[in-house]
């Protein structure tokens, strides 16, 4: 359990690779909103009928199953860089992308960005950045896992090119070698706690003391992989375990990701400081998140008090 006393929100988290279990022990260390941004499952997909009920379960679903527990869900709608190099699915994508971006709650356009830093790739990408000034939305970008410093750069080359102001870009999956330059251009600098392939908590401490706290975000990542959805908190913890001083701590993991994603007015503090109280007898289209279960599952130990 989260020892600090603070809130936090996971600014990037995959939920719907998550399970119920998950939302529970999150908002006991204290996780109070997540940001879902639109991802690759991991499955290539097929036909632009699986987008649109993936978006759906993204404004939809996952906002109830998360009300149910106590945790504001918010959500980034966009065409992945893996997926987008299928021009003619990506071309269907590019049809309905607006229907879903301008739903409640949805805060950017996004994880958008490159891959493999194709030409289909680049094209796909600055339409989307052009939904994202027509809609005044933000833009979450996703930078690539290979050749990362090129393509964070081109990135926000790209952005700038398009007219967008750096202070409504968050630029996502830093590491040692693009944060320099991410801050010193004016952009939101995220950094994702995930295990061994983008960056460690203990690594995270030392950004913080090097960098300060200044436009840095932390955030999870937690998908369908080795992954951790308490990786916030967890480093919070650490953080101040080795002497980070508690307002930077409270920055880089609550109040940053509040402060870039509220600019859009989808997203306030008082979403979760007055949130209604949590009624677990509540359906979603007919479905509850209980599975048969008894309401009023609010602690890891009520669930396993079940008998």
């Amino acid at each position: 359990m989260d020892s600090t006393g603070m809130m936090f929100i996971d600014p990037h988290i995959h939920m719907v690779s998550r399970t119920a279990y998950d939302y529970l022990t999150m908002r006991e260390y204290g996780i109070v909103a997540v940001i879902e941004p639109a991802f690759w499952l991991g499955q290539p997909r097929t036909h632009v009928g699986s987008f649109q009920d993936y978006f759906s379960s993204l404004v939809g679903w996952e906002r109830f199953r998360a009300s149910q527990f106590g945790i504001q869900h918010y959500c980034t709608i966009g065409l992945n860089p893996k997926e987008a190099n299928n021009a003619p699915l990506a071309e269907a994508v590019m049809e309905i992308l607006p229907l879903y971006a301008c739903k409640e709650r949805v805060v950017a356009i996004g994880e958008i960005g490159y891959d493999d830093m194709t030409d289909i790739e680049d094209r796909y990408f600055q339409q989307q950045l052009e939904l994202a000034k027509e809609l005044d939305l933000l833009v979450l970008i996703h930078t690539p896992h290979r050749n990362k410093k090129a393509g964070t750069r081109r990135s926000m080359d790209r952005c700038i090119e398009h007219g967008l102001d750096p202070s409504r870009v968050v630029i996502d999956h830093n590491n040692e070698e693009t944060i320099e330059e991410v801050l010193a251009r004016g952009f939101w600098a995220a950094f994702t706690i995930y295990p061994m392939t983008k960056m460690g908590n203990a690594r995270m401490v030392d950004i913080v003391r090097q960098y300060g706290s200044d436009r840095i975000i932390v955030d999870s990542s937690a998908d369908w992989g080795i992954s951790d959805p308490l990786a916030v908190p967890k480093t919070a913890q650490l953080m101040l375990k080795e002497g980070i001083p508690e307002a930077q701590v409270r920055a880089v993991c609550y109040e940053n990701a509040l402060a870039a994603y509220s600019q859009t007015q989808q997203m306030q503090a008082a979403d979760w400081l007055d949130a209604p109280h949590i009624d677990q007898t509540q359906q979603y289209n007919g479905n509850s998140v209980l599975r048969g279960q008894s309401p009023g599952i609010q602690s890891v130990q009520d669930y396993i008090l079940i008998e």
